[in-house]
């Protein structure tokens, strides 16, 4: 008898596509064979919940629930998956925005704003004050979409909705409208789409999930040559182009900051010799005012993806 392999990661993402086909396919024996499918997918999901809860509670009872363990359950993706079906994450829904939101900061620096978190409310709506030049910007909502929406969703799915904070001195001193998950997207894509402005994507690059600590990897995403580089456990992006010779940074390597810690890392061009602070966005070191030009990844645990600026209208 052939053994059974255990499913790889692309084979459990695809798990429940495959559930709701087939419970869409029992509805051709009628509302009553569609009503039994659910149930039995009710079910089966409730039993394997309460044995996930009960596991949990054993680990605790034994002092092994230790803050190492809680991270490395939240840091796999299909076991973080599990846990957050059944309500059973370890790190809350405040915690996993926040650090979502940390991911994209350098993003946004790189603009001049920030982004603050100022709550979840218990139906799942995360309430956030832009800052700096995203304040009142015409293209907050762009900003949003690229570097802020996708992030939250991708760290806490249960989210339902992004509220965004009014502006000081707007004159209402209210929070902005609600803007639900569902129609956040629609809505911006025609934003976007107006004239002058170009409709980002986000495409998958494989292997960059795979790069070293101290690595540096070229890479086309969309047109767009960038390049990849690894500090630590943190994976940046950036269009390979020097601001200051204006050349590919082919060849670029990652160096110590002089007198910075170990995490304290800049990227060094190859041709003119300019230095730039990874963590700070790109920015150049050697002329004040330059700085690379980032680009929003997102990391989901089996894959990495890239922010790709659509075209710009003339």
């Amino acid at each position: 008898m052939a053994q059974e392999t255990v499913a790889g990661p692309a084979d459990w993402r695809a798990t429940g596509d495959r559930i709701d086909t087939l419970i869409a396919a029992s509805a051709a024996g009628g509302a009553v064979a569609r009503e039994r499918s659910e149930e039995l997918v009710r079910l089966v999901t409730d039993f394997y919940g309460a044995g996930l809860e009960r596991l949990l509670d054993l680990v605790h009872e034994h002092g092994r629930l230790d803050d190492g363990v809680l991270a490395a359950l939240a840091d796999d993706d299909l076991v973080a998956s599990l846990l957050l079906v059944h309500g059973l994450h370890p790190y809350s829904v405040e915690t996993r925005v926040e650090e979502a939101l940390a991911g994209v900061r350098p993003y946004l620096g790189s603009h001049g704003g920030d982004v603050e978190l100022l709550g979840v409310t218990a139906d799942g709506v995360v309430t956030l004050r832009l800052l700096g030049s995203c304040d009142g910007c015409p293209s907050s909502s762009a900003t949003l979409k690229l570097a802020v929406q996708s992030a939250v969703e991708a760290a806490a799915p249960e989210v339902t909705g992004i509220e965004v904070e009014a502006p000081a001195g707007s004159g209402t001193g209210e929070p902005g409208p609600l803007v639900t998950v569902d129609s956040l997207f629609s809505r911006l894509h025609e934003a976007a789409s107006a004239p002058g402005d170009g409709a980002p994507s986000w495409e998958t690059v494989p292997g960059l999930d795979a790069l070293e600590p101290g690595g540096v990897q070229h890479f086309t995403v969309g047109t767009i040559p960038a390049l990849a580089c690894r500090i630590g456990a943190d994976l940046f992006a950036f269009r390979d182009w020097c601001a200051r010779c204006e050349r590919s940074l082919e060849g670029a390597a990652l160096a110590r900051r002089l007198g910075g810690g170990s995490g304290d890392a800049v990227l060094r061009c190859p041709g003119c010799h300019a230095h730039y602070d990874v963590r700070r966005a790109g920015a150049c070191l050697d002329a004040e005012g330059l700085h690379l030009d980032p680009l929003p990844l997102l990391m989901d645990g089996a894959a990495v993806s890239v922010a790709v600026p659509g075209p710009v209208s003339a």
